[in-house]
């Protein structure tokens, strides 16, 4: 029995130990793991805010929005690679990496065009009109490919031709909200512009008031006239 616990105690505690210290090493990868896909979740929304900002901002001043949504490309491809190569166990080939980071590039705008239109459709209804289902198309593409369980060839599949009707219909759907955005917003000016004679008194009731006062002294020249009428 001595020789047996003798024989035992030793590899009891270098078990002991080891576990210990795998479980502290464990700890350690997990804290730098936790901080690593925090950092590839925040990546992911930053790129393709900045997108969806530079998309639809771009035509008011196109070299800024440019630079801008070349900066969320790199964010969110710099997330991308994170989440996808270095975050993972499996190291993809070279051709499996060219196509994440193309299509993940493709993800990134298509989000940004769907979420940009949405967010600044009143300002700009009739961009707007055009992005929110190019993105979604945009998008659904980028995803099919980017997804490692799912065949490329799922882009024909039913989902497919739903989420083209669906963007087919937004397209149609949102180019009435923006023509009668449009009609609203000159409807208005033409309103203004056709009761400007009654809705501006201010400009014509200033020669009217200066007509009034020329046409007092007519009253006062008949009463002139009516007084040597009654001297006679």
């Amino acid at each position: 029995m001595t020789t047996h616990q003798l024989l035992h105690s030793p590899t009891t505690t270098t078990t002991g130990a080891t576990g210990r210290t795998g479980r502290r090493r464990m700890q350690r990868t997990h804290r730098r793991s936790l901080a690593a896909r925090y950092l590839g979740y925040v990546g992911y929304f930053v790129g393709a805010g900045l997108i969806s900002g530079a998309v639809v901002h771009h035509p008011l001043d196109p070299d800024r929005y440019t630079r801008i949504a070349g900066y969320g490309a790199l964010v969110f491809l710099a997330a991308t690679v994170l989440n996808e190569f270095l975050l993972t166990r499996e190291r993809p080939g070279l051709p499996r990496v060219l196509l994440v980071i193309g299509s993940s590039l493709l993800l990134s705008f298509g989000i940004g065009m769907l979420s940009g239109g949405l967010q600044h459709f009143d300002d700009f209804p009739d961009r707007g009109a055009v992005l929110v289902p190019l993105g979604l198309v945009v998008s659904f593409v980028a995803y099919v490919v980017k997804d490692a369980d799912t065949p490329w060839h799922r882009v024909f599949s039913l989902i497919g031709l739903a989420v083209l009707i669906t963007a087919a219909l937004a397209f149609v759907g949102l180019r009435q909200i923006a023509a009668s955005m449009d009609s609203a917003e000159t409807a208005p000016g033409g309103h203004s512009h056709g009761t400007a004679e009654p809705g501006q008194p201010a400009a014509p009731a200033a020669p009217a008031a200066t007509g009034s006062p020329s046409a007092g002294p007519a009253p006062t020249a008949s009463a002139h006239d009516d007084g040597p009428g009654h001297g006679h």
